[in-house]
């Protein structure tokens, strides 16, 4: 996920038998069928001393003064003292990677699974999601902190991946410079509305990508038609977030009213205002939002497993937790999590937000952008 950035002063920047090796390889849904007869009971041998005496259960190696690195995007954010406070809880000290954005650390990690460069993966969100889980780069753990977790986050049910936080993409608008205030994706293509939206190519944004699902989502197999008709109202195309809302949106200085941004987009504003503003300058048309769902895993080959198990456990913490709003300006995933004033008062949070299958999004990505630029950059 491309999180909020700051302007400048705005920039953000897992045996016993064989049996159960069988089932960590193969998961739940491949599970062999055997037909090995039951072996024949047990019966004490009358020369035996005294009941047998079961082996120690094998514990888990120390994790103290070890490390494990952890790879994500060029967006990661967190506040000074929140890894170090991992490190005094556990003795494990985290080293980062980051590598690109979301697209690319998901392809940098597919391209390396089988010497990889870290232990725990974080950045993988649901546009991207189904490409990672099929190429297996990641290991099963069911952290016991999912308990606070809502189901409806938790989209892999094998627990490959576990969520962290999850942000809104949604169309933005400038209440000052709006002819009117634009309520669903419909208005958009309103003579009213020609000449003001831009929105950034889903091949290169990820929040483009995810604007291309919410249509999608939305009007289904009328979608083409939407953006034929988003083209002939002289909708405009950026590459990547910041030029959109830095450079042709009101925000910026550019004179196009309404852009594809977040939900998290009106706090930023109130937050980094200059002069201090208590009301935030922009709105979100809650019906247009596309939901995206963060994730972190257990890269495959970790040489330091239990290490990398407690920075999951670590990621759903209330310390994490109510860390990342402020700093990546997304939400929190745990029902404790406790959140800043300025996304109580000024956060649009759409009750149903736009959504698709994750598998359904790898089987049909590639065609859907192509079509998409077949459209809308002829």
């Amino acid at each position: 996920m491309t999180t909020h950035r700051v302007r400048r002063s705005y920039r953000i920047a897992v045996a016993v038998a064989a049996t159960m090796l069988l089932v960590a390889a193969c998961g739940d849904d491949d599970l062999p069928e055997t037909d090995f007869p039951a072996p024949p009971p047990e019966t004490e041998s009358p020369s035996a001393a005294g009941p047998e005496t079961a082996e120690p259960a094998e514990e888990a190696p120390p994790i103290d003064g070890t490390t494990v690195t952890l790879i994500t995007h060029d967006s990661f954010n967190l506040s000074d003292g929140t890894l170090e406070e991992f490190t005094a809880l556990t003795g494990v000290t985290v080293e980062l990677l980051e590598v690109g954005d979301a697209g690319t650390l998901v392809a940098e990690a597919i391209l390396t699974k089988d010497a990889p460069l870290g232990d725990v993966l974080f950045g993988i969100d649901n546009t991207f999601l189904q490409r990672g889980l099929d190429a297996g780069i990641f290991e099963r753990y069911e952290s016991p902190a999912l308990a606070g977790v809502p189901e409806n986050l938790q989209l892999d049910s094998r627990h490959r991946v576990t969520p962290v936080d999850y942000g809104d993409v949604c169309v933005n608008y400038w209440k000052d410079a709006v002819p009117r205030v634009p309520e669903k994706l419909e208005d958009l293509v309103h003579p009213d509305f020609a000449d003001q939206f831009v929105v950034q190519h889903p091949e290169t944004s990820s929040p483009g990508l995810a604007f291309l699902l919410a249509t999608i989502a939305a009007f289904g197999d009328s979608w083409e038609l939407y953006w034929e008709d988003l083209r002939a109202n002289g909708v405009t195309v950026t590459a990547g977030w910041e030029d959109a809302y830095y450079g042709e949106f009101t925000s910026g200085g550019g004179d196009r009213s309404v852009v594809v941004s977040y939900a998290s987009s009106p706090p930023a504003e109130v937050i980094y205002a200059d002069p201090p503003t208590d009301t935030a300058p922009t709105g979100v048309i809650t019906e247009s939002c596309y939901r995206q769902i963060e994730f972190a895993g257990i890269l495959s080959g970790t040489d330091n497993e239990a290490g990398a198990q407690a920075l999951i456990d670590f990621m759903l913490s209330e310390t994490w937790q109510n860390d990342v709003p402020l700093n990546m300006f997304v939400y929190p995933v745990i029902d404790s999590a406790t959140l800043p004033p300025e996304f109580v008062e000024h956060t649009a949070v759409p009750e149903n937000p736009l959504m698709l299958d994750p598998a359904e999004i790898e089987a049909n990505r590639d065609a859907w952008t192509e079509r998409w630029v077949e459209i809308v950059l002829r």
